[in-house]
């Protein structure tokens, strides 16, 4: 059963909302207490389902509504370079490519955007801004509406512009991967121009951080057996290593300090 929350709590819990996590150490300074009784409070939040915890500290675990986009921004900044270096690095000059909508794919955008002879096509007006500097550089903006808070286009006219095209990859993110390996989102638009994205790319680029397996979203977008390359930051023991070999997922893991699993043969 959950209990009200402290003032403490809901101070926590306001933080996450603007930062997009919290940390310990940053907990500590804020509202002046031990980190011992930093740890308790995230025990309890993580408990009661407001938050899911990571290193060092703590995220929002809410299924049914996402972080803000700026928030997002603010969260695995590291971790997210990390995937977005080792991303870029798969796709070669002179290919065609989707890039979606989300903080990690725009970290692949800007490690592409010094890159030559690229044909992105995105409904992502952030990444139009990170890569249109180069003019080797083609970029075809998908028309729909465009939300606000996060610049994406998005309904029906983005989805039927998207399968006027082939292409050779597709860069998607996702909000959150079950257990069994099942991604998902919480905007329904949003998935149903992820899933034309999918549907219409050689090859499947996921990216996506470790904390995004401690989190539920409600809308399903597909499944890992729907990817091809899968980069994310750490995966050492996650429930996701014997779904990406069961489907033939190729894993690349940008932090990890051995071999990444890949294939089911340890391929990276």
């Amino acid at each position: 059963m959950t209990t009200a929350l402290s003032t403490r709590d809901k101070r926590i819990l306001e933080l996450a909302r603007q930062n997009g996590r919290v940390t310990v150490d940053e907990l500590v300074a804020t509202l002046s207490v031990t980190a011992q009784t930093i740890r308790k409070d995230l025990n309890t939040l993580c408990t009661q389902g407001f938050m899911a915890r990571v290193h060092g500290g703590a995220i929002l675990s809410s299924g049914v509504e996402n972080l803000g986009y700026e928030a997002r921004r603010r969260l695995c900044v590291e971790e997210k370079r990390a995937i977005g270096r080792a991303a870029a690095a798969i796709i070669p000059d002179g290919a065609s490519l989707f890039i979606n909508i989300g903080t990690t794919t725009e970290e692949v955008a800007r490690y592409l955007a010094e890159r030559s002879n690229l044909l992105v096509i995105t409904n992502n007006l952030n990444v139009v801004d990170i890569l249109c500097r180069n003019p080797s550089i083609e970029i075809i903006v998908v028309g729909g509406r465009v939300r606000h808070a996060d610049r994406a286009a998005v309904g029906p006219s983005a989805v039927a512009f998207i399968k006027h095209f082939k292409v050779d990859y597709a860069v998607i993110g996702t909000s959150a991967i079950d257990g069994d390996g099942s991604l998902l989102d919480f905007d329904l638009d949003e998935v149903q121009v992820s899933s034309a994205i999918v549907e219409n790319a050689r090859s499947v680029i996921l990216v996506a951080d470790q904390t995004k397996r401690s989190r539920s979203a409600p809308v399903r977008v597909g499944h890992m057996g729907d990817i091809d390359i899968f980069v994310t930051d750490v995966i050492e023991g996650s429930d996701l290593v014997p779904v990406c070999e069961a489907h033939d997922v190729r894993v690349v893991a940008a932090l990890a300090r051995g071999p990444e699993p890949g294939r089911g043969n340890g391929e990276a």
